[in-house]
């Protein structure tokens, strides 16, 4: 009685979520099969969310080039973990990076879904404090970029802690410093270390690690942030 009240309520869900998503045109019913399988509990107003911020993205794709990926296992399953993803997201703007890997894949003259999933999945491990932070060093230079660093000073207002400072500045500092070690142990970025200026050596601290200048972006974290739908002031251009 119980597993057959639980297959009722699984059926539902799934229905609900095709008949919700079947709304918005094209990507809505692109997505409706693969949707009912995936999606956990009540949470197919986001997956509707993420299904109207894809058709933004893919309005002006050919629709029998786009179906036609419905056949490959590697685009279905990126879309699954991008439904997955989609029905965790806790803000709208996570659901536009979802929508954004998905259509950049999509976009691409040279279609590789293992890799964007791999670059999705690379999103799932980072919070969206981490995504403003790897996003602030696209632009490093000192004046640049001032509407994104005015937008997000919030988050971006270095955190420094000194001998007088309070545990919660302290705790503050902590917490700003390990979101870019992480951005960092996953290879979004890099660290640039202190160089001595008059002998070019590298400095160290007591502790006999080498000081750190600062992070900038790897050759990976330039790829994400592109399929992220933020422009690359260094991208080339064909």
């Amino acid at each position: 009685m119980a597993e057959s009240l639980k297959l009722n309520r699984l059926d539902y869900v799934a229905s609900a979520a095709r008949s919700a998503l079947e709304a918005v045109p094209f990507a809505g019913s692109l997505l409706a099969e693969i949707a009912g399988t995936v999606i956990p509990n009540q949470r197919i107003e986001r997956i509707v969310r993420f299904a109207a911020d894809l058709q933004k993205r893919i309005a002006d794709l050919e629709e029998e080039r786009v179906c036609a990926h419905l056949t490959n296992e590697n685009f279905t399953d990126l879309v699954e973990e991008a439904l997955r993803q989609a029905a965790r997201s806790t803000s709208d703007e996570r659901c536009q990076h979802i929508a954004s890997v998905v259509a950049t894949s999509l976009s691409a003259d040279d279609v590789l879904f293992i890799e964007s999933k791999h670059l999705l999945r690379l999103l799932g491990e980072i919070n969206d404090l981490e995504v403003i932070w790897l996003r602030s060093y696209l632009d490093p230079t000192m004046d640049g970029d001032e509407e994104f660093r005015s937008k997000h000073q919030e988050v971006l207002a270095p955190r420094l802690a000194t001998m007088g400072s309070s545990q919660a500045e302290i705790d503050d500092e902590t917490i700003q410093q390990s979101y870019k070690e992480h951005l960092e142990q996953i290879g979004l970025l890099r660290t640039r270390h202190k160089i001595d200026r008059k002998t070019g050596l590298p400095e160290f601290d007591r502790d006999g690690r080498q000081k750190i200048q600062g992070y900038e972006l790897t050759r990976l974290g330039r790829l994400l942030l592109r399929y992220l739908g933020f422009e690359d002031p260094l991208a080339q251009v064909d």
